[in-house]
């Protein structure tokens, strides 16, 4: 049984406040679309009446800060067992939706709303950050009711911590006293109960298809460090300082497109990997056509480099080079960035993000995709 507690106003005497039905369950369903925080939990709703591909609607679709969805069904006036069958047939459509499904699901709900367009965004300012590569790599199933029977709540806890199905009650409690009203909420199941949300179906589809060209690139511009003007001027992008660091720029193939971020600061530039990665005492630019020792350059920034008796811990800590072609390439000061844009600690890593593809591209005039650059 959920954890049961009264309301009491507290004069002269306390005085208990009565609990009351809601007056309408759709009510409820527009209480927690304009403050999802009502539940409990942090989400960002992506939809609401999502039709799905059986004929029927899901009340609320929201998602949390890990990609998660979350299906919110109201009982309305069906029996307490009809929408628990009802959650679970969602679970079952939920859990096929792709990556770039939930996106479209996110655009016709943000169509004609006062919200961002795009999904990164949205989340950006709900959560802070840009959403994970995988959408939807789990799911839950939360029913939302005033009351429950018995056998239902047996039902329910039954599927949960006996065969860790990811279905829940959230009971609400509607209060009025002397013209005000109240909401509260409580758990059919704690937390520390509940099962972990479901796993996805299959892998296929939840990541954003990658283009095998785009990739993302974390500049560390730093004083008395690694200078993006170095890098801007001669044609490279670099990492170093550790094995972790450097691991993912060495990655990056002849022919990549990158997309250079100098984090907490925006996107400075977009260009095409020319030659392979190279430590810094053996890295060789060119320069208007000449081969160029990269160690013999004037430059602004400082670039950790071995000599020939290093040991292991020196040589996996030194810079290493990888030169770039820029399409478009601007100045520190001109960076661009905006709500919603990727940005990832790996010094390097595959840009799947077509939010951050379609906007940074469009400000630096260059090709959307590609296929086409």
């Amino acid at each position: 049984m959920p954890l049961e507690f009264g309301l009491w106003r507290v004069d002269d005497r306390p005085e208990r406040v009565v609990t009351r039905p809601m007056p309408l369950e759709s009510r409820l369903e527009e209480l927690i679309e304009a403050d999802p925080g009502i539940l409990g939990k942090p989400l960002l709703l992506i939809g609401r009446q999502v039709p799905t591909q059986y004929g029927k609607f899901v009340d609320l679709l929201g998602m949390d800060d890990e990609g998660s969805l979350h299906v919110l069904e109201l009982k309305r006036d069906r029996t307490p067992r009809a929408v628990v069958a009802q959650v679970l047939d969602y679970g079952s459509w939920v859990q096929e939706l792709t990556n770039e499904q939930v996106r479209d699901i996110y655009r016709t709900y943000a169509h004609g709303r006062s919200l961002p367009e795009e999904l990164d965004e949205a989340f950006a300012l709900t959560f802070g950050g840009s959403p994970p590569e995988a959408l939807n790599a789990s799911h839950s199933l939360t029913v939302v009711a005033s009351e429950m029977d018995a056998a239902t709540e047996r039902i329910v806890g039954y599927l949960a911590t006996g065969f860790q199905v990811p279905v829940n009650v959230l009971f609400f409690r509607y209060f009025e006293d002397e013209g005000r009203s109240y909401l509260a909420r409580t758990w059919l199941i704690d937390d520390a109960e509940a099962s972990a949300p479901a796993q996805g179906g299959k892998a296929r589809g939840k990541q954003a298809p990658w283009n095998g060209t785009d990739w993302y690139v974390s500049f560390g511009d730093e004083p008395g460090g690694r200078n993006w003007t170095d890098a801007n001027r001669y044609g490279f992008v670099s990492a170093g300082g550790g094995e972790w660091f450097s691991r993912t720029i060495r990655s990056l193939p002849i022919g990549a497109r990158v997309f250079t971020h100098i984090p907490k600061v925006g996107y400075v530039g977009i260009g095409t990997v020319s030659g392979e990665p190279q430590p810094f005492e053996e890295a060789v630019l060119s320069i208007e056509g000449e081969s160029r020792p990269m160690a013999d350059l004037p430059l602004e920034g400082t670039y950790r480099y071995v000599g020939p008796r290093a040991s292991t811990d020196e040589q996996d800590r030194r810079e290493w080079i990888v030169p770039v072609t820029w399409e478009r390439a601007v100045a520190r000061e001109e960076a661009f960035w905006r709500t919603g844009l990727f940005a990832n600690q790996n010094s390097a890593c595959k840009l799947r993000a077509r939010f951050t593809i379609d906007e940074v591209s469009r400000h630096f005039g260059v090709s959307q995709d590609a296929a086409d650059s």
